[in-house]
């Protein structure tokens, strides 16, 4: 009896105990917070004693593994970047869209991205947030992301559950684009032809693309910041290649997976065919990389940055470049023991990468128009790349099942043109995981080069290159070019990955934007954040989209051939080298 009353006691006790628990812990927050949740929001998000956190990581050098931490986000952008170049437009010719019609889907993107990200850069300039101010950037772009990656390989499924006609042969469940996917065999001329149209299916896949190709382009840019904010000038440059590595590497592994025939394999099969399987392992892939980086280091918030700025001349960037100092100014966190050191004296220098306390967001957006020329000439040479690489990214996988492979993917599934355009597609994702693969090692010897040639040269010489591959690849069009030739795109995208932005923030680090006649740096006088002018350079890539997205559809239909996709890149990237050739980088340095 007594041990049936003391289990009765011990469950009874601990539902007790909880509620019990549970009032205590709203009595302590109640007397924490008497203005309510409003209050503790505000404490939570906008704190103010965040000012005496140690911040003494911020002002170290830092070691290649902790580097490799702070891009992981970008490798699994590019692994999601990775699927949506290889299987969107093969999927968006697959439910019927027109090749004219499908190069205006990837303009809805650009048009959006073009005007917004430059805008989203100023505001994690100024954003308040105690977090920091790249991180909650990060964050909201990658659920964007991750709703691209659910939508773009579903949207056919949800359509037909919305109502769109769906094919004979449909079953309970969409299976992907291939008949061992479904697991079955039948005669192709069993199917009886039917409405090919997918209105609702088109919806969500489009949807899905805007989406994954925006925030995907976009998050790259409070990435890249968030990068130079954590790190020292002297590590910017290291920074920088370990994140182009990143890059790479995400999208190697991302292009060898999509070139792996999941159809054939269990897990494939599982998880709905080829194109649902890349998806969802893309999925996972990306959710642990980008939360391993916005775990690495902790930001120091905007308020604590200007209240530095005021009492310290010339305070971030001076302590950039004399981080025994600054750790021993921002290393204490117990406020009754910090003595303020004595300001350094003020090199005379705007405070470029410290945002200026008495500058407003208008400023900011003001000076994405009114812009130095050095940063007009970084833009149109950053343009002529992206549009040159756009080509190849977005289109080469329908360029090899097309012109190289002789496929048809607008053919009855299960013919053999279809077959020949997904083996195409298939073998163009290992061309693309072969480009990455040469981005990531043409990344680890990309300062070496700037070393020992300059930034010039280097610039230059990585456009002509690629413009010299695409043209080849044009020209032979067969399976060895497809492998052998897209080793020169990763030159070209660890080039356009790296320089624009080693360069943007070299300006940022002196203070400098201009030079004089006689050749010597020129104080600019203009506020400018570091964020909106990486968000400046990096929405080239909307802008590049946007142009090939309107014209693309219409030069292949002129020319009959998707030849003319990798022609076009190869003239481009030569524009974007006689562009970098005439751009004044005098005062960018080797490191």
């Amino acid at each position: 009896m007594t041990e049936k009353l003391y289990e009765y006691q011990g469950c009874a006790g601990r539902i007790h105990g909880i509620r019990d628990n549970l009032r205590e812990r709203y009595r302590v927050w109640k007397e924490t917070n008497p203005q309510g949740v409003a209050s503790w929001f505000k404490n939570k998000f906008y704190h103010q004693d965040a000012q005496y956190e140690d911040y003494s990581h911020i002002f170290r050098r830092k070691t290649r593994r902790e580097l490799t931490r702070v891009s992981a986000a970008v490798m699994g952008i590019e692994f999601s970047y990775a699927a949506e170049t290889a299987f969107v437009s093969p999927t968006l010719l697959k439910i019927g869209i027109e090749h004219k019609h499908m190069t205006l889907v990837w303009a809805l993107s650009p048009l959006i991205g073009f005007f917004l990200t430059p805008v989203l850069g100023s505001l994690s300039d100024r954003c308040p947030l105690r977090v920091g101010r790249r991180r909650p950037f990060i964050f909201a772009m990658s659920v964007g992301v991750l709703l691209g990656l659910v939508l773009v390989p579903n949207g056919e499924g949800m359509g037909y559950g919305m109502g769109d006609p769906k094919p004979p042969d449909f079953k309970d469940a969409v299976a992907a684009h291939r008949t061992s996917a479904r697991g079955e065999e039948y005669n192709v001329s069993d199917v009886m032809p039917y409405n090919n149209t997918h209105p609702w299916g088109v919806a969500f896949t489009v949807i899905g693309t805007v989406l994954l190709d925006f925030d995907a382009d976009a998050c790259q840019s409070p990435a890249r910041a968030y990068l130079l904010d954590v790190t020292v000038s002297d590590d910017h440059a290291k920074g920088l290649s370990t994140f182009t590595v990143m890059a790479g590497l995400g999208g190697f592994l991302g292009y060898a997976m999509g070139g792996v025939n999941w159809d054939a394999t269990y897990l494939g099969r599982m998880l709905g065919g080829h194109v649902k399987a890349v998806f969802t392992l893309t999925t996972l892939i990306f959710v642990v990389c980008v939360a391993y980086t916005i775990t690495s280091f902790k930001e120091m918030p905007l308020h604590v940055i200007e209240l530095r700025a005021e009492l310290e001349p010339g305070g971030y960037t001076n302590y950039c470049e004399r981080g025994d100092m600054a750790t021993r100014t921002y290393g204490a966190v117990d406020d009754a023991q910090q003595e303020p050191l004595p300001p350094p004296p003020s090199s005379g220098r705007r405070k470029s990468i410290l945002p200026d306390p008495e500058a407003s967001l208008v400023l900011y957006l003001r000076s994405i128009v009114y812009m130095p020329f050095s940063i007009r000439m970084l833009c149109l040479t950053n343009l002529f790349c992206w549009m040159a690489h756009v080509c190849y990214s977005l289109y080469f996988t329908d360029f090899v099942g097309e012109a190289v492979f002789n496929g048809n993917p607008t053919a009855t599934e299960g013919t053999v043109d279809r077959e020949l355009y997904e083996e195409g597609v298939r073998f163009g994702c290992w061309g693309m995981s072969m480009y990455s693969l040469s981005c990531a090692c043409y990344s680890l010897v990309i300062e070496r080069l700037i070393s020992r040639f300059k930034a010039k040269r280097v610039y230059v010489g990585g456009l002509l290159v690629y413009s010299s591959g695409m043209g080849l690849m044009a020209l032979t069009k067969n399976k060895i070019g497809v492998i052998l030739f897209s080793w020169t795109a990763g030159v070209m995208y660890s080039t356009l990955f790296t320089m624009p932005y080693l360069i943007v923030a070299h300006y940022h680090a002196k203070g400098t934007f201009e030079v004089t006649s006689e050749g010597e740096e020129k104080v600019s006088a203009q506020i400018r954040g570091i964020g909106t002018d990486v968000a400046l350079v990096s929405s080239m890539v909307f802008l590049a989209q946007f142009v090939l997205s309107m014209c693309m559809g219409t030069i292949v239909s002129a020319s009959g051939t998707t030849t003319a996709v990798v022609a076009v890149a190869s003239i481009l990237a030569l524009f974007g080298a006689v562009s970098a050739s005439q751009f004044q980088m005098r005062t960018m340095s080797p490191r």
